[in-house]
């Protein structure tokens, strides 16, 4: 065997026979000898892709024809050739300068054919040639070139990089199981160092970039380095893919150790009699499945994942997010139903029972229920909107009507929520994705009718997530919402059976479209007398017990609830009125457990000793009759007010000056009262050039709280008429209405509250539009039979009334009123004084 076997292995249709006697013929060959000038001439042999390096034996594939004609030429003659690489292994017909500028001496076989027919020949690698040119000789290209010869001997540096060479070669040999088993003795056994390195880069594949350098560094220090480096990246890369397949054999090894230790199992627990867990939850999911009553298509998507499950490991991470989403079908109730109680007269007695007044709301509820006794399958469920200031009972209500009804009663608070995705869930590609609100509120529920409150619907956000209004849309929509689509589920899911309340404090803020499809029941607010019923019925009681006292231990007198009412909450609802009647339990409660005395009966006294100094005035109507004072009744969101007028004339150019925190509407209100008394001064007795000399001040006392609305139109002129003219305005009299230029009345809103604050305040006579007589159906009979109501069209019949006769006239001028040192009344919600709103 010759030195070079190891590197003759072939292809694997060339005879390894037959390779190793062309190569022992090919040892035979004697190198190409110099010329005077130490010059060879030898036939160049062009190499497209591949590189020989010195003692380097392997079969090449010739095609070219050209290259065929100098392989017979160069056998003929018995020459070696120069094989020599291109530089661009694409060009078919090389030029001169196409070749690198180093080549190698090779002993060159006989062409033969390969099993496959093509020809191919038999190299030995010999000695490096520096090309100094190139030369025609008949058909064939020769190549004139130096030998160039390396040290026989190393150096200590060089003998330093051939031992650390050799160390990395033998653990590549390791790593690589293509190496034959003798390569790493015959690189042991090289002594040049020139050698080695050419040898030991011959043996593992390199770009071919990376080859034509190493042929052409004649240098053998560098070129031991280079090998080096590459050597090393080498060996980098095998022992990662080492540590990979070691890491992939450990878990396929593993995973059959599982499957065989599991099939063990079963086949233990089968001899046994018992069943696999895997298995025994995969039949108990199935037998779920049989009896949920699903409808047929879910029921089909629901068998369709379980035989997925069938066919995965336990341990797949897909098996949990399977068995999710089957659990979500089979907990989210498709047919169970509870069964509605279709008594009226028991729905209403529970309504009454659990809340006082609210007559729209309870009426519609009724309506509902009688239609449904008298055509009980009817599928279309009222969508039902409650919009009102906070605290009026909207959410309590809906409680009540489930109890009335015998529903599930479920509640889904909107307050914040601006992403589309929690009403609508997620999709299963995402993970930790869950069904949208909706349903996982109806998974809550457990039945397919309960009475769903969506609370706060007012208070939706838009983000950049989304619109989540929009997804309301066909939820709140009775033509669409029996096939509501949930993104996680992907099945249509029927809420056509559920009857949906949504409330709000301000229908401004909800959407048209989603406001559209909905019936909206305004709540108004409570009444003084409301909230002393309510305080009576409900509130005592409940504080009581959770003060921890008897029944017997307190009573509240009606005064003391009226001053708690008046003097300590502001409000259209009775939240503040419980909170202020807790306190004074807790008061009680404190003294008792102390061992103290402690008074059973709530006096107002008593409610002033424990809650403090009144935190807001009482109403309370004129003293006297005076000029420049009118009296409006206005409407707020805590209910009604009264709100006093002054006008104050001085000397000055004109002007008209409006303070007390009054807004456009209002302001404009004053500038029309006051074109109006403009062309109406020959009638008023007042000579035109007065309104150029005169400056008027309008004011509306409590200047902290904001006030606008066009229906203190009336008043504002009967103020101003009442300035110019020196009559005086009834004390006992107040007024509402929008005024035109005309001196028209026309109609505004709030009359049951507005009304009720004149009575409040102990006004005698209430001068309302004509158009607004249709509203008095609100308003207590009480009210009504105490106060004298008129109805105008026209500002004339509003000073009929409202100013006295001239001969009680006086001057304009009066002292100033004396203000108060309690708060005023802080806007709740809507502005406090808004008249007509």
């Amino acid at each position: 065997m010759t030195d070079t076997d190891w590197y003759a292995q072939g292809e694997g249709d060339i005879d390894p026979t037959d390779l190793q006697r062309r190569a022992e013929r090919l040892e035979s060959l004697p190198d190409a000898q110099p010329d005077e000038q130490g010059l060879v001439m030898l036939p160049v042999l062009p190499l497209r892709d591949a590189i020989i390096f010195p003692h380097m034996l392997t079969p090449l594939y010739v095609g070219r024809e050209g290259t065929l004609a100098a392989i017979e030429e160069a056998h003929t003659q018995q020459l070696n050739m120069l094989a020599l690489p291109q530089r661009d292994p694409d060009q078919d017909h090389p030029r001169n300068q196409d070749f690198l500028e180093v080549g190698v001496e090779v002993a060159v076989s006989e062409i033969f054919l390969t099993e496959s027919r093509e020809s191919a020949i038999l190299v030995q690698g010999r000695r490096r040639i520096q090309v100094e040119g190139f030369a025609r000789v008949g058909n064939a290209l020769y190549a004139r070139g130096r030998v160039v010869l390396g040290p026989e001997k190393a150096d200590s540096r060089q003998e330093a990089l051939v031992r650390h060479l050799m160390g990395q070669f033998e653990r590549l040999a390791e790593l690589n199981n293509d190496l034959p088993e003798d390569a790493v003795e015959f690189v042991l056994g090289l002594e040049a160092p020139g050698a080695v390195a050419d040898t030991i880069a011959s043996a593992f594949p390199l770009p071919l970039a990376q080859r034509h350098n190493l042929l052409t560094e004649l240098d053998v220090s560098r070129r031991l380095e280079e090998v080096n480096l590459l050597l090393a990246r080498e060996l980098e890369v095998l022992t990662l893919e080492e540590e990979i397949e070691a890491k992939v054999q450990g878990e396929v090894e593993r995973g059959h150790r599982e499957n065989y230790l599991r099939e063990q199992m079963r086949a233990i627990q089968s001899e046994l009699g018992d069943s696999d867990p895997w298995t025994q939850e995969l039949e108990e999911l199935n037998a779920r499945i049989q009896r949920a009553g699903l409808p047929d298509e879910v029921k089909a998507i629901a068998a369709k994942e379980l035989s997925r499950l069938h066919q995965m490991p336990p341990m797949s991470p897909e098996v949990g997010v399977i068995r999710t989403y089957i659990d979500w079908i089979l907990d989210l109730p498709w047919s169970e139903e509870t069964e509605d109680n279709l008594d009226v007269k028991h729905a209403a007695e529970v309504l009454d029972r659990n809340h006082f007044g609210l007559p729209k709301a309870k009426d519609r509820i009724l309506e509902y229920i009688a239609v449904r006794s008298l055509k009980p399958k009817r599928n279309r469920q009222p969508i039902l909107c409650f919009i009102g200031p906070p605290g009026t009972g909207k959410t309590s209500l809906g409680q009540s009507i489930a109890d009335a009804l015998g529903r599930k009663f479920v509640r889904l608070s909107l307050g914040g929520v601006r992403d589309e995705a929690e009403m609508r869930g997620h999709r299963r590609t995402y993970i930790g994705a869950l069904p949208g609100r909706i349903l996982q509120t109806m998974k809550r529920a457990g039945t397919v009718n309960p009475l769903f409150v969506l609370d706060e619907v007012d208070k939706l956000g838009i983000g950049y997530r989304g619109d989540p209004a929009a997804a309301l849309l066909e939820v709140l929509d009775p033509e669409q919402n029996d096939t509501f689509s949930d993104h996680y589920l992907e099945l249509a899911y029927d809420l056509s059976r559920v009857m949906f309340i949504t409330t709000a404090n301000n229908r401004e803020d909800i959407p048209w479209a989603l406001i559209d499809r909905m019936e909206v029941i305004e709540f108004p607010g409570y009444i003084e007398e409301e909230k002393l019923e309510i305080a009576r019925k409900f509130l005592v009681g409940r504080q009581t017990e959770e003060a921890g006292l008897e029944a017997g231990d307190l009573v509240f007198s009606d005064a003391a609830l009226q001053a708690i009412v008046r003097r300590y909450t502001y409000e259209a609802g009775v939240r503040n009125l419980e909170r202020e009647i807790g306190r004074v339990c807790r008061k009680v409660a404190r003294l008792k457990a102390e061992g103290k005395k402690y008074p059973n009966r709530i006096s107002p006294d008593v409610v002033e000793k424990f809650l403090g100094p009144p935190e807001f005035d009482e109403l309370e109507a004129e003293r006297e009759d005076e000029v420049g004072v009118a009296t409006a009744v206005a409407w707020t969101s805590g209910g009604g007010d009264i709100m006093p007028i002054e006008v104050l004339l001085m000397e000055g150019k004109g002007n008209l000056q409006l303070t007390g925190q009054i807004g456009e509407v209002m302001q404009e209100s004053a500038q029309a009262a006051l074109s109006y008394l403009k062309s109406r001064a020959e009638e008023f007795q007042i000579n035109i050039e007065a309104f150029e000399r005169t400056d008027v001040h309008v004011h509306i006392p409590e200047g902290a709280v904001p006030k606008d609305g066009p229906s203190a139109g009336i008043t504002l002129a009967t103020a101003i008429i009442s300035a110019f003219t020196g009559r005086k305005v009834r004390k006992d009299l107040g007024m509402t209405g929008e005024i035109t230029l005309r001196g028209k009345v026309l109609p505004i809103g709030g009359v049951r509250e507005k009304v009720l604050a004149a009575h409040r305040a102990g006004l005698k006579t209430v001068i309302l539009p004509a158009k607004n007589e249709k509203d008095l159906i609100d308003v207590p009979k009480k009210a009504r039979q105490d106060l004298d109501l008129h109805f105008v069209t026209h500002m004339d019949q509003v000073l009929a009334l409202a100013l006295l006769p001239p001969d009680a006239a006086v001057d304009a001028k009066r002292p100033a009123r004396k203000t108060s040192a309690a708060k005023p009344r802080p806007p709740a919600g809507e502005p406090p004084a808004t008249p007509g709103v």
